[in-house]
């Protein structure tokens, strides 16, 4: 007598088959290229494995990395701040518009930012020439960098807090103008507490970016050696030059900092969990 499996049991068995292919494909995607990265970044011995952070090259790629993220990351998080707030708090002529333009960077590839921050202040480009008589130097130079990962990061705090801010709605604001507080008042004391964790991913996933730029920081940088090299610039450099274990070794630095915006991003979820229950 012919038997067939009953919804129950199949709908057991479906969820199990489809974690397991999941979970194939995250540890061949994902976790196995990881562990490969630490494996070649230590394959020439820990020694080697630090001696790749002592150059002169790898520490100008670090600092360069560095003072980038200390200026891109609060301009992102306060504009980015105010964005949030305008949209999802108020209504005003041009909302959608404003929106669109939010998505820019995430729609356009890093390699085209990158062409048009040279078209705007190149040397054949729009402000290029005036920029020149003034003695200001935009592209191939640092500030071209700082300017090329300003744009590629500029949406992550907006687009993490435009939801959050939205689903709270407006009502405790408005309580809080109501009885007397002004504007300033109203955000530090109301709406700041309620974004903290929120806006915590948003300057995390800010500053990751700002250290793994790549397409818009190498069309702009000119692969100065010493100068205009990010951290990624020099891993990619280590690699053309066959220096694979401290090309690796530089590279785990941009994974350890991945990783830690991880953990960071699930102890945010869950402290935002707690406070809104």
């Amino acid at each position: 007598m012919k038997t067939t499996a009953s919804p129950a049991t199949t709908g057991t068995k479906t969820p199990r088959f489809l974690i397991c292919i999941t979970w194939l494909f995250l540890t061949a995607c994902l976790l196995l290229p990881i562990v490969l990265v630490f494996q070649y970044a230590f394959s020439a011995g820990i020694g080697r494995y630090f001696a790749s952070f002592a150059t002169s090259d790898a520490r100008s790629a670090i600092g360069l990395s560095v003072i980038t993220a200390l200026i891109v990351v609060p301009i992102n998080t306060v504009f980015g701040v105010a964005l949030a707030w305008s949209i999802a708090k108020f209504e005003f002529r041009g909302k959608n518009l404003l929106m669109t333009v939010l998505d820019i960077p995430f729609a356009v590839s890093p390699v085209i930012a990158g062409m048009m921050l040279i078209l705007l202040f190149g040397s054949r480009g729009l402000l290029g020439p005036w920029l020149q008589e003034i003695g200001v130097r935009i592209v191939f130079a640092r500030p071209g960098v700082i300017l090329a990962t300003l744009f590629v990061t500029f949406p992550f705090v907006a687009r993490e807090l435009i939801p959050l801010m939205h689903s709270q709605g407006s009502e405790a604001e408005v309580s809080a103008l109501s009885l007397g507080a002004n504007g300033f008042q109203s955000f530090f004391r109301v709406t700041l507490p309620n974004i903290k964790w929120g806006l915590l991913y948003g300057v995390l996933l800010t500053n990751a970016r700002a250290f793994g730029e790549f397409g818009a920081v190498s069309v702009v940088s000119g692969h100065i050696r010493g100068l205009t090299n990010t951290v990624p610039l020099h891993v990619e450099i280590l690699f053309n030059d066959y220096q694979f274990a401290a090309s690796f070794a530089v590279a785990s630095l941009l994974v350890l900092l991945g990783l830690v915006t991880l953990v960071i991003k699930i102890i945010a979820e869950s402290k935002e969990a707690q406070y809104g229950h």
